[in-house]
């Protein structure tokens, strides 16, 4: 900004020039703070004392912002601490309980800390953050539980005039979790006035002989101390019971409770209700079900085929959804989680365009309360018009918690006043907890099913059907389209919550005993022997069997009936980890609506880590076959000798010594794999018939980059299918070889097996090959004889015709007329080679100096012309016939080349004749 002031005796002008300066704040250097901290919390305090104190430097001080420490961050999986910052100048900070710990359920916590730096400028952008330190927590007891004694009731008998050391023992337990607290450090006898004294090890013996006529019996009343000296001090309440119990996968039932009691204190009651409730919102979908994937369990549970996932894993063909948030880490199908910013266009080629008056919408859903007193709708699902205008043909959405389904009909379907929205108002919908929502539609009536529960629709709206345009529809999910009405088309009413296999099956509702099976639990609360539960105890579950209400007007039935509670996992590999249980009593006492209060018990299930199976492939590793075969019609086999067996360690409890055992369960998928190039459809294929699938839960899906053979089966029926997969080749001339790789699955990835590699070779047809015959050398008679060469192929079902049989008899005589002959001149060499040695004559070098000659022999062309002459002539008539056998299935030059190459050889051996010795040309030898 410039300012002109004028002086008027020096007539000139004066400009002075004010530019503003803006200061930027850079942010340097990342915050530091210690590497490690050790910190102490007294069990349902909130402070942690931490060595070394809290305190977060940073080199940009004093500089605002840049310099100044605004946050502590704490990762950590169920790590109940939070860390705040106390001074943003300083750095100071202190680490504190998030909610209430307890040194019975965990001792020590270990987790990770960061600082945060308040970035460059106001806005807090460019913030850095420190390196991430460790923290060690140890909980430090509380002497807040009393002792409890095993039994309510020792019993003994004794012998009067005896003395005894130990008439019985009594013990007693605490749960406090240091060895202070939880330790019996004495027993005390409080009945006064009896001959009977207790040691610290609880062992009561008699003081004086007892007289049977003197007392028949003794009642005395027995109180322990812990090392916190804190005795027994009557409460009401729950006793007996443990905080944790072990869960081995596998057992079945297991009684949670089966010491436990409820102590009154003497008080008369009229009754007791408990209610046992089993927490497990934090594993997958709400409960531990099978974690296969969602079409898996469809054709498990035999729903009806067709269905459209509109929320696939992404990948090549279902990339619409890899925009959108993912809850990782879970074992079942992925969890799609909405914060209000998300979306997906579903693409034209997979949004099911028949949906007539009968189809079926279902979706898992966890949502909670929406934020803000004038809450906006909250659509999962949308078909609406794609431009120009904004109708919604049918939508499924949320709005103030109550579940609303839009279904407008067009006008070539209904011309009339029809219903056209359903609303359903249930408490499911905003609880944050998952449930499994099926609306079936059989126009004009819609149904819907909560967690297999049938709700009908509180209230139903009426509307006029949709005018016909020829206007594209777009299928949404988390949020619904908006393409006309606005000058830019957005997405709107978007979703806040949790959804995960959301389906549309178009032409077929779903049947009540299949959305059951969907969304049944492995897991949940049972009751042992039910025969042996009193007249008047009642108890009902809720449809999951996580909740179970007990209600009874006698304590001592009611005692009998809680220690029946009992966990039940049927998974064969379940989720391991905690459970919680959590025990709510109201008592009732004569003339009052309670008089009684009971606290209320939290206990946890752990269930534990099962025996990982251990899934082998079998099989060759390399198959061979002719040509003919991978043309043929139904090519090989490459898994043909397929074995696939699971294993896992046990450990036997009365040798100690570990195990293998075989276990039977399901797989969920195979994958053949082609290695190296893709297969080429015009000359090659990789395929499995239908009828292999045939009354099994098995599909499968074929490319040029291999097959998958899916669904929920067992391994047998794996095992068959794959046996039954095919490879053809009709062009195999240009195959060398082909490589595969087999893989299954349990759990969907969670166990695979063993990688089969399998590599298929083509037997191709040899060329003929003469060999030398060391045992059978005619060194100056040879002649030879070219003898056609029989191939004998691997198609045997082609006959030789009359002539060639003919041809064939002829030669095997002649055959054995050489052999013969051979064996003579074999016998004859072997004596003339002898004298030759013994006189001296051989020069041992001239044998390999002269290699102008090279010979190829085979004993059934051996000739010796010190045959009689008629056995000679003879031979050359049979090999002139064999001459011209062989020139009729040759060419002329090859005949012509043959008969000059018979010459030239003969002039040669008469040549070396003369000699006397036979030359070798070792370059001539095939091994």
């Amino acid at each position: 900004m410039c300012n002109v002031k004028r002086k008027i005796r020096q007539k000139s002008s004066l400009i002075q020039c004010f530019l503003p300066v803006f200061l930027f704040t850079v942010n340097k250097h990342k915050p530091w703070i210690e590497a490690s901290y050790h910190g102490v919390i007294t069990e349902n305090m909130d402070t942690v004392l931490l060595d070394p104190p809290l305190v977060a430097l940073d080199k940009d001080a004093p500089v605002p912002y840049a310099g100044e420490i605004c946050a502590f961050k704490v990762y950590g999986q169920d790590a109940p601490f939070e860390a705040v910052v106390l001074n943003r100048t300083s750095g100071e900070g202190v680490v504190r309980a998030s909610s209430p710990v307890d040194c019975e359920s965990q001792k020590e916590y270990t987790f990770i800390i960061q600082a945060y730096d308040c970035g460059a400028g106001a806005s807090g952008a460019d913030w850095k953050k420190s390196h991430k330190a460790v923290v060690h927590i140890q909980v430090d007891d509380v002497n807040e539980f009393s002792p409890v004694f095993r039994e309510l009731l020792y019993k003994a008998s004794v012998t009067e005039g005896k003395i005894y050391d130990s008439i019985l023992q009594v013990e007693a337990w605490d749960q406090d979790c240091s060895p202070q607290y939880s330790q019996i450090c004495n027993y005390e006898i409080v009945t006064a006035g009896t001959p009977f004294a207790i040691d610290r090890n609880g062992n009561i013996r008699n003081t004086e002989r007892l007289s049977y006529d003197k007392q028949q019996s003794y009642k005395i009343m027995v109180t322990a101390f812990d090392c916190g000296q804190k005795k027994p001090v009557c409460k009401p309440g729950w006793q007996g019971w443990n905080k944790r119990v072990d869960y081995e996968p596998g057992t079945g039932s297991k009684q949670l409770f089966p010491k436990m009691h409820l102590e009154t204190c003497g008080g008369p009651l009229s009754g007791v209700k408990a209610m046992v409730e089993l927490q497990t919102n934090h594993i997958g979908k709400g409960c531990d079900r099978e974690t296969y994937s969602e079409k898996s369990l469809q054709k498990l549970c035999g729903a009806a085929s067709g269905s459209t996932d509109l929320l696939p894993a992404p990948g090549p063909s279902t990339n619409w959804t890899a925009s959108l948030l993912t809850d990782s880490g879970r074992e079942s199908d992925l969890i799609y989680r909405f914060d209000g910013h998300q979306a997906a266009n579903v693409p034209d080629h997979v949004v099911p365009q028949n949906l007539t008056d009968q189809f079926t919408v279902a979706t898992w859903m966890k949502h909670g309360p929406s934020p803000g007193l004038r809450a906006e709708k909250e659509t999962l699902l949308c078909n609406s018009d794609k431009t120009e205008m904004n109708r919604h043909h049918y939508s499924l959405y949320v709005h103030n918690c109550r579940l609303v389904f839009l279904l407008r009909r067009d006008f070539t379907q209904i011309d009339t006043f029809r219903p056209a929205e359903f609303h359903w108002k249930l408490e499911q919908i905003c609880d944050k907890e998952w449930h499994y929502y099926v609306i079936n539609v059989e126009f004009p009536a819609v149904t819907l099913f909560v967690d297999g529960v049938t709700y009908e629709p509180y209230l139903v709206t009426d509307d006029w059907p949709i005018h016909t345009a020829k206007i594209d529809t777009q299928l949404t999910v988390g949020a619904c389209w908006q393409g006309g009405e606005v000058t830019t088309p957005r997405f709107t009413q978007y979703f806040h919550g949790s959804l995960s296999g959301l389906t549309i099956r178009p032409g077929r509702i779903e049947t009540q005993k299949v959305i059951s099976c969907l969304q049944a639990c492995k897991e949940g609360l049972d009751i042992n022997s039910l025969e042996s539960l009193a007249k008047d105890i009642k108890f009902h579950f809720n449809p999951a069997q996580s909740v179970l209400v007990v209600e009874g007007e006698d304590v001592d039935s009611i005692n009998t009936a809680m220690t029946k509670v009992s966990y039940i996992n049927s998974r064969q590999f379940p989720t391991p980890g905690l459970r919680r249980v959590h025990i709510t009593t109201s008592v009732q006492c004569f003339g009052d609506d309670t008089c009684l209060s009971i606290p209320d018990i939290k206990s946890v299930v752990m269930v534990l880590p099962p025996s990982e199976p251990r899934i082998t492939l079998v099989g060759s590793n390399r198959l061979v076959r002719p040509a003919g075969d991978l043309r043929g019609p139904l090519g090989v086999a490459p898994f043909k000798e397929l074995h696939i067996t699971s294993t896992v360690m046990k450990g036997d409890s009365f040798a100690r010594r570990p195990g293998v055992t075989e276990v039977m369960h399901n797989l969920d998928y195979c994958d053949v794999l082609v290695i190296g190039e893709e297969l080429n459809p015009e000359r090659e294929s990789l395929e499995i018939h239908h009828s292999a699938l045939l009354g099994k839960h098995l599909d499968a899906t074929n490319s040029t980059s291999g097959i998958s053979i899916y669904g929920v089966d067992s391994m047998v029926h794996y095992e068959q299918a794959l046996r039954q997969l095919r490879y053809r080749n009709w062009r195999p001339a240009t195959l060398s070889n082909r490589r595969f790789r087999l893989i299954c699955s349990e759990l969907n990835g969670r166990y695979t097996s063993n990688e089969l590699n399998l590599e298929v070779s083509v037997l191709h047809r040899s060329a003929p090959v003469e060999h030398v015959n060391h045992m059978a050398a005619q060194p100056q008679y040879l002649r030879p004889v070219h003898h056609p060469l029989m191939i004998h192929t691997l198609n045997s079902h082609m006959s030789a015709p009359p002539a060639a049989t003919v041809v064939i008899v002829v030669c095997i005589a002649a055959l054995v007329v050489i052999v013969v002959i051979g064996v003579y001149r074999i016998h004859a060499t072997h004596q003339e080679g002898s004298r030759e040695d013994e006189e001296g004559i051989k020069d041992p070098e001239e044998d390999w100096n002269n290699s102008a000659l090279t010979i190829t022999i085979n004993p059934m062309e051996a000739l010796d012309e010190e045959v009689k002459e008629d056995e000679h002539e003879a031979e050359e008539e049979e090999e002139e016939e064999e001459e011209e056998e062989r020139v009729g299935g040759m060419t002329s030059a090859e005949s012509d080349n043959s008969d000059e190459d018979e010459v030239e050889e003969k002039e040669e051996v008469k040549k070396r004749k003369q000699k006397g010795k036979l030359v070798w040309d070792s370059s001539s030898i095939t091994y």
